[in-house]
This record gives C-alpha cells, structure tokens and sequence, in this order.
C-alpha cells in the first residue's frame, strides 16, 4: 500500500515537470539531533540561480509541516538547520524519515520540491516493555518447544535498530533469532530439554537485545519461568490471524472484533484468559483487551493520518498455563475528519489604490491532510469585491486586483478564503486576509460653501478676526493636509494682501488695516487651499467681505451754509399765513442705514410761537399770520439728529427778515398802480434792484469758488497726514444724490421777481448746487450771510413787492 502511494505522488510530480511548474526535487539529508544552526545545504546550484536572482524573486520556503525546522537565507542560498530534530519524535518507525518543503520563487512563479532525509543516529537504547515477563510451562512440554518472546522496541533505525537477541547461560532453553518480512528481527525461546517441576520450579533467565549502532546500546529484561505441573491439552484460536476494518475517529468502547481459544481440558485447566502479547505502545493506548471475553474494544483514538493499521497479538492461557496465539489486524479507513488548511505565502499590504489590473496581493497554499476526495480542495472567495482568485500549480493560488481601487470608498478589505474538499460531507475552512489600500493624491481639497460671505464693521481694529474658510480633503496623511493662501487681487487699486491676510494653516481671514464704510463697502478675495501631496492638487473659493457700517459721521448741513461768517437771510413777507414756507433745512449724512436717518427740531427761536419746522423734511413754516408787533429779525437754531447708536447730531442758524410788502409770486396781482409817474419809478426801481443782485451773486460765486479751492487744498494736506480718508466730493455727490437717504435729491432755483409794474419784468437764476465741505462739529460751525440777501430793502418797497421762493 506504501508503495502504491509513493509511486502516485512520483506520478503526480512528474505531470507538474511536464508543465514547467516543478522541474526537479531537491534532495538534501541531515542527522538527528544536529545543532540548531547548522548549515544542511546550499541551493543556489541546484536552484541554478545566483543570489541576486534569488533575493529579488522573493524566494521562500514553505514546509508542508506545522513546524518549520529549515529556514532558507535569501541572500546566500544556505540552507539552515533552526530547530533541532528527534528523528524518533518526528516520524516514529516510518523509514525513511523525509521532511518535505518547496522553495517558491515568484515574477515567474517556480515551486522547487525540496525532500530532506533526516538520517538515524544510534541514541535510542533497545527497551522491552516490562523489566520482568513471567511463563509458566509445564513439564511436560515437549523439547523444541516454541514461546513467542516479546519483541524489544528500539526507537532508532537501520543499523542502529535492534540486530540480534542473547540469551544468559542455561541448561533448558536457548534463542532462535528470526527476521520478520519487514526485516526487525525476533527472538523465540526454544525449549530444548525436558522441564522437570520436581527438581525445579523456577527458571530466572537474562535476555538482551542488541542493536548495530557505534557505539552498541543494550536492553535488557529478566524472564522468570514456572514449571508446572502436567497440563495435557493446549489452548487453540479458530484462526491464527484474524482481519478487521475500522473506521478512523470511532467512538471509545466501539467493539472492534472478539476471539475465541478453546481448551479440551477441563477444570482449572481449561479456564482460558487472554491477554495482549508483544504489542507496541500505540496498540495498548488505542485498544482494550477484555481477559475473560476476549473483546477487542477502541480506548484511544483511531486516527487515519497517524496509523493507518493495527497489528495486534493475543495470547490465550488456560489455568494450566499453557498459551496459544493469534493476531488480529486492524485497518484503518479514512473519513472526511480535516478540513483544508490554508497557508499564507505572501501579502502585499498596504496595497497602492493606483495599482494596476491583475497585480498580485496575496500568495497561499491550500492543503488537506485527508487522503482521496476528502483531500481535494477547491478556493473560491466573496463576490462583489475588486479582486479574484487564480487557481496556480501544486494547490497555490493566486489573489489579484481586477478593478480600480479606491481608498475613500474603501480603505481596508477583509478578504474571506473559503477552502472547501470534495469529502462526504465536506468540510470548510475559513482564512480572512486583511489587505489595506494606501492612499495616493487623488482629491483636491473641497471647500464647506461655494461662496463665503463676512461680515467686518467699519473703524475695526489691525488684526482683527474677520471669519474663517474651511476645506476639506477626502486623503490621508499629508495628502489631507490643506494649507490656504490668497490669489492676488486689487482692491481700490491696491492690492488685496493690504487688507486681509490669511492663516496658512487654519483658513482665518484677518483685517490688516482699520476700514471705513463710505470708503469702501465691500470688496472680494480668492482663497486657494492646496494639500501637501505630490504633485499637490487644489481648489479656489471667493469670499465677499461686507463692511458693515457704523454712525461714525455727523449730519451734514447743506443748506442754510453755516461756515460763513454770519447766516444767510431768509425774507417773509409780514402778510403771510399760517403755514407759509418759509425756507427748507437741507442735511446728509454720510453714513447709511438708519444712521443716515435725519430728523428735525427747532432748538431755539426769537418768538417760540412763530414758526415750526417739519420732523422729517426739516421744512420751516410759520405757525401764525405774521402781525405789525413780530420783530423784524427772527433767528432760529434748527437742530438735525440721525438715527444711530449713539445718535449724532448738530445745528443749523436761520436769519429771518419779515419784510412789509413781500408776497408770493404765484400769488395773482391784484391792484396795480395806474399813475404813469408811479410805473415810471417802479421801472427805475427795478432796474436797480436787479443790477445789485446780479453784482452780489457774481461777488458771492467767487467767493465759493475760492472757498473751495481752500477746502480741496487743505483736504489733500490732511489725507497726506492721516492714514484714515475723509471721503471728499465724488463720494458726497454719490451719496448726496441717494434718494433713499432721506436727504437733498434735486437742485434748488430761487427765483426772484421784482413787480412794479409788470410781471414781463420777473427775472429768474439757478442757485448752484454745492460741494460737500467738510463737517466741523455743531458747536464750531460758522454762519455764512448770504450777500445777497443782507441788502436793506428800500422804505418805498411798498409799492413793489419782492418774492423769494425756493423750490425743492
């Protein structure tokens, strides 16, 4: 049977030779016991390659064993000894004693079957089972007599195994050495003269076994022989051999077989007990004798891949002490009792996510210690999952990618091997293989919003934290690292790193400057966030930064001007109604918002009853009909206030002049003088008044245009000397025309007309509309007269009415 198996796994080789994957085995030997160490060979001729070679196709040996007792040093091809080895411990009685292993060199894939001899070395001495064995003969034992001696049992091997028996000097027996069909020697013991019980009861005899070894190890046991009286009849087996088959793994009590000796004598005599007669160790712990049934039972555990038979002797002895033998063997079945085993060769982890179709992640063997079809295997693994099994020669197999892989997605794969055998039933084992995907620079960093919006207040300190940016990047490692800069830019004609910088590491915008709302009131930067990989990838995002405004500017008089040197004057006619305008408080204010809402009161007044002045269109009207008793010169003190937290606020000065005769040049003329002599001075009158009006406005546009200048002059020394700008005249006319502002929003037209006689004498001129100047706190404002109106109107204006309207 041995041989058949050995002759199917030279076959089986000798098809993987035909296909290129197992060319030759190699053959090594190397005593027991050597130290650990030891050099047992070098492979690197029998492989043919050199070290260069065998260190870059990842050479490994892998043992067919549970222990490796080789290991294989890839950057000299030496074979090394790492364990020591016990023959006797590692095969037992199995010779020869080989120790298979393959050598795997991969890129390409060669499998090397390395077969190495574990050779005996004599440290074993012959051993017999008991130190003393008893028989009882009985003197009537014909010469030549037979007995079965117990074989010794020597651990070793060949020449060091047991080579003959002696015997010490006696008058009754000696030896027959004997070879067994196996080539162990055993010894009988032959009677060759006549016990006699009467002159001697006991025989006290040394046996010695003997092995070939150098140096020769002995054993020895002592054999006690009782004569016994006469016993005239033997104990007989229905056979002399006697065969049985037993499955492996057979429960404990399981009866196995049952024999049966007989003895013709009667009595004491022919009582019969049985017992076992040199038998190994392995027989007496898997098997029980019962001595008066003689039943054979299992008592240990029947294991195939161990022992695949049993050869059992028994002894049957009746009461006389004669004895009879016979044999039982026992074989062994195979069941389906060892699932596959799977043994990992190679693993490439972390596994790059940019490697390529069919790159190879794992190498492994799948083995199974069943013999037939329960030893075939077949692998398969889970579906769905980016990689596949390549069946490979001698059982190996292949793990490899078969499609793109991607560590945000998946970042580890336990991969579940299933090894199943074609037994009945099958058996599985499972191996899970943890395979982890490293990470390349394949993600830009992603900003949280496509667009960021802040918000900063105006008058903000240096350095202050405006918002923050964040992104985030799908990579790990330096490759998720994201540092934050920003694009270049213009903001007002400057560039933008003037106003923002930005924390490279946490994406924290910072004001590097103190900003104003009626400068700029909003601008745009571009931040880019980069990751630390190679090559590094990035992304851009615009942030829109609003300044927020803040009731940092005073109301702004714009009408009555109130930096001259004393108020303009405004004429009301005495007959006036309750409810005539009288003139209107034109004010701005720069800021926006409710801080840019104005409101009106009149602070003080000549006569408090007199004349009011509208909250939100600071119109000033009169109360009451102006009477005889009202003061010719009325002074009121408008206050303007804006809607702000602190509310900010200043003043306005009013000069009023009730004039008799005065009235409104809508108003329809009624009672035109008809004398010739009163139209003739009218005329002249006229005349006059306009070519004193025309000299003042000309003498007042001069003086506002050298006003200016002034201002231009000495505002553009101030912004050289301040870094905050006071906005000048471009931003007031932009802010000055918002209607939404709740302040001036069209020109203002005097129109002034002088009726004597006629109204074809009305004479009209534009006020021009002026510049924004800059604001002087309230309690410093000056107040301007207007020229013009300062004029004394003549006592005979009593005959002439003159009408100063102002249109909004």
């Amino acid at each position: 049977m041995e041989i058949y198996h050995n002759r199917q796994v030279w076959y089986f080789f000798l098809y993987l030779c035909m296909y290129g994957a197992i060319c030759e085995s190699l053959h090594y030997s190397v005593p027991e016991e050597k130290k650990t160490g030891s050099l047992v060979a070098n492979v690197l001729k029998d492989l043919k390659v050199d070290v260069k070679e065998l260190s870059a196709r990842r050479a490994q040996l892998v043992s067919e064993g549970t222990k490796p007792y080789f290991q294989l040093d890839p950057h000299s091809g030496d074979l090394i000894l790492q364990d020591r080895i016990d023959r006797e411990s590692l095969c037992g009685q199995k010779d020869p004693c080989v120790l298979l292993s393959e050598i795997v060199l991969e890129n390409p894939l060669r499998v090397h079957r390395m077969e190495v001899e574990i050779e005996d070395v004599n440290d074993n001495s012959p051993q017999f089972s008991k130190k003393e064995y008893l028989f009882e003969i009985s003197e009537h034992t014909p010469t030549n007599t037979r007995f079965p001696i117990e074989k010794a049992q020597d651990r070793d091997k060949g020449e060091n195994d047991i080579q003959n028996y002696t015997l010490s000097p006696n008058d009754h027996f000696k030896l027959d050495v004997q070879n067994r069909s196996d080539g162990t020697k055993y010894a009988e013991l032959v009677l060759q003269k006549q016990l006699d019980h009467e002159e001697e009861t006991r025989l006290s005899l040394i046996l010695s076994a003997v092995d070939g070894g150098t140096p020769r190890r002995t054993g020895t046991a002592k054999l006690v022989i009782d004569v016994l009286d006469a016993n005239d009849n033997f104990p007989q087996f229905g056979d002399s051999v006697y065969k049985v088959k037993l499955k492996e793994n057979t429960p404990r009590g399981t009866l196995v077989t049952k024999v049966e000796a007989t003895d013709r004598d009667m009595g004491a005599s022919g009582e019969i007990t049985y017992s076992f007669s040199q038998v190994p160790e392995n027989v007496l712990r898997s098997f029980n004798l019962n001595t008066r049934t003689a039943e054979v039972t299992v008592a240990g555990t029947i294991d195939y891949e161990e022992e695949r038979s049993y050869e059992i002797n028994i002894k049957a002895t009746d009461g006389g002490g004669l004895s009879a033998y016979c044999k039982v063997i026992v074989e062994v079945e195979d069941r389906n009792d060892n699932a596959p085993e799977v043994t990992l060769t190679s693993l490439t982890s972390p596994l790059p996510e940019d490697s390529l179709p069919d790159t190879v992640v794992a190498l492994f063997r799948v083995t199974d210690r069943d013999s037939g079809d329960n030893g075939r295997t077949a692998c398969t693994t889970e579906a769905n999952l980016p990689f596949v099994l390549k069946a490979s020669v001698n059982n190996y197999y292949q793990l490899v990618t078969q499609q793109p892989l991607d560590r945000e997605k998946a970042s580890e794969y336990n991969i579940t091997i299933r090894a199943t055998d074609q037994g009945s039933p099958r058996l599985t084992s499972i191996t899970i293989i943890s395979v982890q995907i490293s990470d390349i620079n394949d993600n830009a960093p992603v900003f949280e919003k496509p667009a960021y919006e802040m918000q900063l207040r105006e008058n903000n300190i240096p350095g202050l934290l405006i918002g923050l940016v964040h992104a985030d990047d799908l990579d790990t490692d330096r490759n998720a690292k994201v540092t934050y800069s920003l694009l270049p830019g213009k903001v007002i004609d400057q560039p933008v790193s003037s106003y923002v910088s930005i924390n490279s590491e946490t994406g924290n915008l910072y004001a590097i400057r103190s900003l104003d709302y009626e400068q700029i009131k909003d601008f745009q930067v571009t931040v880019r966030a980069t990751d630390s990989g190679s090559p590094p990838l990035s992304s851009e995002v615009k942030a829109r930064i609003v300044i927020v405004d803040e009731n940092d500017n005073v109301p702004f008089i714009l009408y009555p001007l109130q930096n001259g040197t004393s108020p303009s004057n405004d004429l009301v006619p005495r007959g006036a109604e309750a409810g005539y305008l009288v003139t209107k408080v034109v004010a701005v204010d720069r800021d926006s918002g409710q801080n840019s809402w104005l409101s009106y009161e009149l602070l003080k007044a000549t006569e408090p009853g007199l004349f009011s002045v509208g909250a939100q269109n600071g119109e000033v009207k009169t109360m009451r009909p102006i009477n005889q008793r009202d003061t010719f010169r009325q002074k009121l003190i408008i206050g303007v206030r804006d809607n702000g937290h602190p509310p900010q606020s200043t003043s306005a000065t009013l000069s009023i002049l009730l004039v008799d005769g005065f009235s409104d040049p809508y108003m329809k003329m009624v009672d035109l003088p008809k004398d010739e002599a009163v139209k003739e001075e009218d005329r002249t009158l006229t005349l006059y008044l306009v070519i004193c009006l025309a000299a003042i406005s000309f003498i007042f546009l001069v003086s506002v245009v050298v006003f200016v200048a002034v201002k231009i002059h000495k505002r553009r020394k101030f912004m050289e000397r301040s870094a905050l700008n006071f906005p000048g005249g471009p931003n007031f006319s932009e802010n000055g025309g918002d209607a939404g502002a709740g302040t001036l929003s069209r020109a203002y037209n005097y129109e002034v007309c002088l009726a004597g006689g006629s109204l074809s004498s009305e004479f009209k001129f534009l006020r021009p509309l002026f510049p924004v100047f800059s604001v002087e706190p309230a309690q410093n404002q000056g107040v301007q007269r207007n020229p013009a109106a300062s004029q004394e109107v003549p006592s005979h204006a009593a005959e002439g009415q003159l009408l100063n309207q102002v249109r909004i």
